[in-house]
């Protein structure tokens, strides 16, 4: 009998601005002490889970996670970040030694799956932005589905550039049986569990995702379901 394929999503360990209570989204932060220690853990939860190919955020956080989260995995492979078609130098990273090839495992960067941009507040601490806009204000902009910050992304928007992405890009490998390790961020995450769980706009916005904590999906007779 075929095993299910099965797709894991992580979102990435504290980071230092998450420490500090800061605006992050697209600042390329890295993660605190806090932060790897998660990493590794979450990475021994799923250290005898089979994984074919990995998916990641640009943003240095989730690569970090991702990175931390695979020496814990039972098969020893090496996981290698694969270079753009738009890099020119792209061959100049290619293996070609075979058995070295057969023990990698092959990492993808998609800026589609990057954090929710949060535009003027990037870089501001959240009690002081609660000060100058009011609390009630930063809770729009933090919990609506479609109320952006000034400048920045709502969760909509970010689930339109997020999920075709995943629906185009990623399923069609699940869909092959490739099993699929994906580590991103709150927001890119609740955007494919929305679709995941059919969950609506006000589920979805309550929705939390603790850092460094995989989540299990198996995919069945074209169907995705959570694994409790």
């Amino acid at each position: 009998m075929t095993k299910p394929t099965k797709l894991i999503l992580m979102r990435h360990g504290q980071s230092m601005w998450n420490l500090l209570n800061l605006f992050t989204g697209w600042v390329d932060i890295p993660l605190s002490s806090k932060g790897v220690e998660e990493a590794l853990l979450g990475g021994k939860q799923i250290e005898n889970e089979q994984i074919d190919m990995i998916f990641t955020s640009t943003l240095i956080r989730a690569q970090m996670t991702a990175m931390l989260a695979m020496t814990q995995h039972h098969s020893n492979k090496v996981p290698v970040i694969l270079k753009s078609d738009e890099d020119s130098r792209e061959s100049w990273s290619k293996i070609h030694h075979s058995a070295s090839l057969a023990q990698t495992i092959p990492v993808i960067t998609a800026w589609q799956l990057n954090e929710r941009m949060y535009g003027l507040l990037q870089g501001m601490n959240k009690a002081e932005a609660a000060e100058q806009f009011g609390k009630d204000q930063i809770h729009r902009w933090r919990r609506s589905y479609d109320v952006p910050p000034p400048e920045g992304e709502s969760l909509k928007m970010t689930a339109a550039r997020t999920l075709p992405y995943f629906e185009n890009t990623i399923v069609p490998l699940i869909e092959k049986g490739t099993n699929i390790f994906v580590v991103a961020h709150g927001n890119s995450l609740r955007s494919i569990m929305m679709q995941l769980d059919g969950l609506s706009e006000e589920e979805v916005i309550q929705l939390e995702i603790e850092t460094g904590h995989p989540i299990h999906y198996s995919y069945e007779n074209n169907q995705f379901t959570k694994c409790h």
